[in-house]
């Protein structure tokens, strides 16, 4: 059995029992969090609002003392609703300790807790072992200019109830209370009931989600089939759904997707023959042209250094007339240079066209090397009246290996020199990208015919082939560059503008704090 076999087959990781876990799991944690918000701060939430009951109150009943009319039946009512609905016992007495208004269940405990607040006698859960009460303070909650907020704990009858004490404007004594045990009842009932229908909603839950996930997987185990059947390219199976959901489309993608992929392996069979013809047509064509090169070096490397050697002996004075000899010698001498150097140039262009050329990447400032370059070259512009002007500006670090990116700046330069016409101006300058830089030369003079330009990148190709020839130029120069910035993965080209051309190239950009990684060598 395959391990897609393992682990679709069983169970073991079905989408249907992932469904009915997660969906189970995420209803008891939600009952649970409501399980546990309620036990925590149930009891806290319901002393709060049993305060601010207790304050609205005594603002009532200050207002209504304020305006006389606490003694009024409409007053009455609304403290009877409020000890209906808030369970809050009242009870107001005069600086002559008079009782003023009563609403309690227990008058005569009211009247007994208003006389222990006007004096005092309640005292804190810390004093209980020293003091003989029967109140004491449990908790103060508020303390403000007019009235205290307090639990206060009745002893004998184990309760806890919240009560407010406060003066009123007109110099009367109000006492509020409220009993707060039953809230220690009610919240182990409600969460116990909460409890109880919780495991039976996430069990009823998981039951309908089982259900629901095997219908939602149906498809997908469908598609899982079709999709195994494919790898092993059987195309006949088709996915038969009619729902309008996005399985469905999936289901159809796929079914276009079989038809597709069975059309193109039978055009990839039908083609492959055809393929291997043409990567033989293709090889050979490759070592006829690696052949040509290797050969012509060769047969170029002796007849050089004959035609050299002949012609530095007749200069030496061999033939009768000197001048004459000198003459024809320094023609050979010339020849034999201008010969040596496309020897030179083919043997490098054919180490890296064959990759046997090592690049060591460094990093270094193009605008100095380039200036570097141009002291050195100066006197070939200069012997042609040339001026060669370069733009000043700050470093730029870039990484590459530095001989070969002279080898690049020469041949345009060189070319530059040789097909500068018109004002005579060689222009460098440098554009900064964003993750590289642009060496870019100007010449002024005639721009390239755009039949031309294609080819300008050839072996051999000569715009003019005359003028090529007057200044000892092989059509090798600008094939040597394609090379080495396909070998540097580079961009390079030309433009043309009515005033002359610009050939540029690219270099990778280094940061000014770069450092050479290990300082390794870095071939292709």
């Amino acid at each position: 059995m395959s391990t897609t076999d393992k682990k679709t087959g069983g169970g073991r990781y079905s989408i249907k029992i992932q469904f009915t876990l997660i969906f189970f799991l995420l209803m008891l944690g939600a009952i649970g969090v409501c399980w546990i918000i309620n036990s925590t701060f149930l009891e806290r939430y319901y002393t709060r609002e049993k305060r601010i009951a207790l304050t609205q109150i005594f603002h009532e009943v200050n207002e209504a003392s304020k305006n006389e009319s606490i003694d009024s039946d409409e007053f009455d009512e609304k403290m009877r609703i409020l000890a209906g609905t808030e369970n809050v016992s009242l009870i107001v007495m005069n600086a002559e300790s008079a009782t003023v208004k009563m609403h309690a269940s227990d008058s005569s405990a009211m009247v007994r807790r208003m006389w222990d607040n006007l004096f005092g006698k309640t005292p804190s859960m810390e004093q209980s072992e020293e003091a003989v009460s029967r109140y004491y303070v449990y908790r103060k909650l508020a303390q403000e200019d007019k009235y205290s907020v307090s639990i206060i704990y009745d002893s004998g009858m184990k309760l806890k109830s919240m009560e407010l004490f406060g003066v009123l404007d007109d110099g009367s004594f109000c006492l509020l209370s409220t009993v707060l045990e039953s809230i220690h009842n009610s919240s182990a009932i409600a969460n116990r009931f909460m409890g109880y229908v919780g495991i039976g909603i996430s069990l009823l839950g998981a039951l309908f989600a089982l259900f629901l996930a095997g219908r939602l997987t149906q498809p997908i185990r469908e598609l899982t089939e079709i999709s195994s059947r494919m790898k092993k390219l059987d195309f006949s199976a088709k996915y038969t759904g009619k729902s309008r959901t996005e399985i469905a489309e999936l289901g159809e993608n796929i079914n276009e997707l079989s038809e597709i992929l069975e059309g193109t392996i039978s055009e990839l069979k039908t083609a492959n023959n055809e393929l291997r013809e043409d990567l033989e047509r293709r090889e050979k064509a490759e070592e006829m042209r690696r052949e040509f090169l290797s050969n012509v070096t060769h047969e170029l490397k002796t007849p050089l250094a004959l035609i050299k050697g002949y012609a530095e002996g007749l200069s030496e004075g061999i033939a009768d007339d000197p001048d004459s000899i000198r003459f024809y010698t320094d023609v050979i001498v010339d020849e034999a240079d201008k010969m040596n150097r496309m020897v030179a140039r083919l043997l490098s262009l054919n180490q890296l066209e064959f990759g046997d050329t090592q690049f060591t990447m460094v990093r270094f400032d193009i605008v100095g090397f380039i200036r570097g370059c141009l002291n050195n070259a100066g006197v070939l512009a200069e012997q042609k009246q040339i001026r060669v002007r370069m733009e000043e500006r700050p470093p730029l670090y870039v990484w590459s290996d530095e001989f070969w990116t002279e080898e690049v700046f020469m041949n345009y330069f060189s070319n530059a020199v040789n097909h500068c016409e018109g004002e005579k101006v060689i222009d460098i300058h440098f554009e900064e990208k964003q993750n590289c830089v642009r060496v870019v030369v100007f010449n002024t003079g005639k721009p390239i015919p755009e039949e031309s330009v294609p080819h300008l990148w050839e072996k051999f190709y000569k715009v003019d082939k005359a003028r090529t020839r007057a200044y000892g130029g092989s059509g090798v120069g600008l094939s040597v560059v394609k090379a080495i910035m396909d070998q540097l993965h580079q961009e390079y080209g030309l433009i043309n503008y009515d005033n002359g051309v610009s050939f540029w190239f690219e270099l990778e950009k280094a940061a000014a704090a770069d450092t050479d990684p290990g300082s390794a060598d870095k071939e292709d």
